[in-house]
């Protein structure tokens, strides 16, 4: 069984599962996309907008994020992401205001850190303001990132790009309210200019302290928030003139506050995230091993024998027995059927354990995750 988690940051909702201790099989931490899009589908699957994993680092820090769009695609970052993850880590943990965690991503490290208003605070590392860093066709200009303009239905768009180890296009626009914003949205996604795809953000300045932004994320469509988008706006917004270097920057889920104090350094965002659920995978929703994945697995097995295994053949035999294979026709092993033995067992534990007490074997319920994370905030 596989327990996962809910969090939502700002209505951007992701699916997090825990694999720190290298606990995870191989057909979910290298998964198939389209069993990342039936769990991200809201009807069919658990629903959000990603599926995020937690897992042991590969160069040294704390753990490594890895993130994947609800169309299956991986994600080099994600804010509200990240925020979801540090928020799960601490209601896992027990964590205390103040905690950060170094955390390995494709963007680079990030650090997410724990506020004391329970609120998440993250270094969001320097943004790519070269060409081919972002990437982007466009030139840079003389504010000093990748700026053209692209004719679409007849009006013509400025566009600003800025990177945050994934790909943005901000686009200024007078009103948020007026504008064909799933038309323009898809096309901007793929447009040739972005040999990645990138994000698209329209902006609204409502005053230099306030932006207003609308999301069309790659690889999911229209989203309530963007973390690293609203970081990829107020560095184009202050770049171009038209905020300054800390701003609130309001998305259809909500607020975020966002800040570039050092053109040379890192932007920071500070934003809520919130649990939601947890619950277990059913079988049904399980992945089933991809074919490259089961061939690597069999080669491991045939390369790796055990001693007991080679010094006694009758024992090997007896232990490589296949029921789904060899037991087609009739049972090799009748009296030591392997098959009726994992079944009883099976039947067993279903029917003597609750599925409270199987989410509790999976990991720490929400219940208990809940009380801690009320203790430690010390709400009533």
């Amino acid at each position: 069984m596989i327990q996962f988690s809910k969090y939502q940051g700002l209505g951007n909702d992701f699916v997090l599962l825990e694999g720190r201790a290298g606990q995870l099989p191989l057909n979910i931490t290298e998964p198939d996309p389209n069993w990342v899009r039936q769990i991200c589908d809201r009807r069919f699957g658990i629903g959000g907008d990603g599926l995020i994993l937690a897992l042991p680092p590969q160069q040294g820090e704390e753990l490594r994020m890895r993130i994947f769009n609800a169309d299956g695609s991986e994600a080099e970052m994600c804010g509200n992401g990240i925020r979801c993850l540090a928020r799960f880590l601490a209601d896992s943990d027990g964590d205390q205001p103040g905690r950060t965690w170094r955390t390995e991503t494709m963007a680079g490290v990030i650090v997410p850190e724990l506020c004391e208003d329970g609120q998440i605070r993250v270094d969001m590392g320097q943004p790519f303001l070269n060409s081919d860093q972002i990437p982007t066709t466009l030139p840079k200009g003389r504010s000093g990132l990748p700026q053209g303009d692209i004719d679409l239905q007849g009006c013509t768009l400025q566009l600003a790009a800025v990177g945050m180890g994934n790909p943005h296009v901000v686009v200024p626009v007078q009103d948020l309210k007026s504008i064909p914003f799933d038309a323009w949205g898809s096309a901007l996604e793929v447009a040739p200019l972005f040999p990645a795809k990138t994000n698209v953000h329209f902006l609204e300045v409502i005053d230099e302290q306030t932006l207003e932004i609308r999301v069309w994320e790659r690889g999911a469509g229209p989203t309530l928030a963007c973390g690293t988008g609203a970081c990829a706006t107020l560095v184009a917004a202050t770049l171009l003139g038209l905020s300054g270097s800390e701003a609130t920057v309001k998305l259809p889920g909500g607020p975020l506050e966002i800040s570039w104090p050092d053109p040379e350094g890192s932007v920071f965002m500070t934003g809520p995230a919130v649990a939601v659920f947890d619950g277990v995978l059913n079988p049904e929703l399980l992945p089933q091993p991809r074919p490259e994945q089961q061939t690597s697995a069999a080669t491991v097995e045939q390369t790796t024998p055990s001693s007991a295994d080679a010094s006694t053949p009758s024992t090997q035999a007896k232990n490589s027995l296949d029921c789904a294979n060899d037991c087609q026709d009739t049972c090799q092993q009748p009296d030591h059927c392997l098959r009726d033995e994992a079944q009883a067992l099976v039947q067993e534990f279903l029917s003597s354990t609750s599925l409270d007490a199987m989410i509790n074997l999976a990991g720490d319920s929400l219940e208990e995750r809940t009380l801690s994370r009320f203790q430690r905030d010390e709400r009533p």
